[in-house]
Parts: structure tokens; sequence; C-alpha cells
């Protein structure tokens, strides 16, 4: 009887698993879909907290440090997929954006002079994600490494931001890294510590909770 009861249960078991199977699907969907539409939104309302600066099209705004955070705490391809729909969102002509000197939304903006900051959300959040979990299996996740990941993150927007400003502008290199990057490496460097302290706390919680 015993070899008949484990036959049985295994049986049981597969019914179970292949019933409940496009339910757990279905939940694992929803959950990134509400993570992706949560993260956006950050994006979003922190976009809004902004410094317009005379000297530069780039306004000072809080978007970096949802971005860089974003990419701490999600796996590479969730971040990515949540900085896409910020985009898109922000493309459709939703209020997502930092509002614009030249007043222009929409399409318009996202490939207007500061299209190049945006149009890096994506791969910065994933490169942040990717970098802070490869260097977490030896060193852990601790705030060096998480600040070391955001930094590479931040320095990739700048990097892509300012190459767009200098094909769109036509201006020198030198005046887009005066205007548009040095002045903005205090303030990124502020955004970079908060978000590896955001993160790695998030993380000591998590673990205690769990």
């Amino acid at each position: 009887m015993r070899p008949t009861s484990n036959a049985e249960g295994n049986l049981v078991s597969k019914v179970l698993s292949v019933q409940f199977a496009p339910i757990a699907a279905d939940s694992s969907l929803l959950r990134k879909a509400g993570i992706v539409l949560a993260g956006s939104a950050l994006v979003a309302v922190c976009a809004h907290v902004a410094l317009p600066l005379y000297f530069t099209p780039v306004p000072l705004t809080l978007q970096t440090l949802a971005v860089l955070l974003i990419g701490l705490l999600l796996s590479p391809r969730l971040a990515a997929a949540t900085l896409g729909a910020y985009l898109i969102e922000g493309a459709l002509g939703l209020p997502v954006f930092a509002p614009s000197l030249l007043g222009i939304s929409g399409l318009a903006h996202l490939f207007g002079p500061t299209g190049g900051y945006l149009l890096a959300y994506p791969p910065a959040a994933a490169l942040a994600s990717f970098l802070w979990r490869r260097a977490s299996w030896i060193t852990g996740r601790g705030f060096f490494t998480a600040a070391l990941s955001a930094a590479a993150g931040s320095l990739s927007i700048l990097a892509l931001g300012a190459l767009w400003l200098v094909i769109f502008s036509h201006a020198p290199v030198e005046n887009v890294l005066t205007l548009a990057v040095i002045p903005f490496l205090p303030g990124d460097a502020l955004k970079i510590v908060a978000a590896a302290a955001l993160a790695t706390g998030f993380g000591r919680l998590r673990r205690r909770t769990t």
C-alpha cells in the first residue's frame, strides 16, 4: 500500500500544480504590473520636485534619485521595464516629465534637449541593478556596494544626456559639460548616497521581517 500511496500523492500533487499554475502566473504578473506602475508614479512625483536653472535647459529634479532607487530595489529587467513604462506614459502626453522651460510635452519633450537624460533612465536603472546584484555575491549588499552601483547608473545618465545635448544643440562639448554636467555633480552625489542608504535600509528591514 505504501507505493500506491506515494503514487497517489504524486498524482494529486501534479494535478494541483497544473490547476494552480495559471493562478500563480497571473498573480505574479499582476504583482509585477503593480510594481511597474508604482515605480513609474514615484519617478513622476520626483520629476515635479524641480528647480529650473536659468543657464541650462536641464532642471534640477529628484528624478535621478527615483531612478537609482528603483535600480537598486528591483531586478534589472523589472527596473528597465518600470522606467520604460514611465517614458511611454510621458510620450503619450501624461504629465509625468519635469516641467519644461520650453513649454513642451509628450514626444516633443522626450526628444527635446533633455531627451538624452530621459532615454538613459531604463539602461541606467538596469545597470545599477545588475552591478549591485553581481557585486553582492562577493561583498554583500552593503552601503558601499550600493553607492558604487548607483554611481555607475548616475554617470551613465549624465554621459548619455550630455551626448544627446551635444548632438541636439551642436554646442561644443566643453560648453555642454560646463552647463549640463558639472553643475549637477554635487546634487547627484547626494542622490547616490540617499538611494544607497534607502536601498540598504530597506534590505535590512526586509530581512528582519522575513
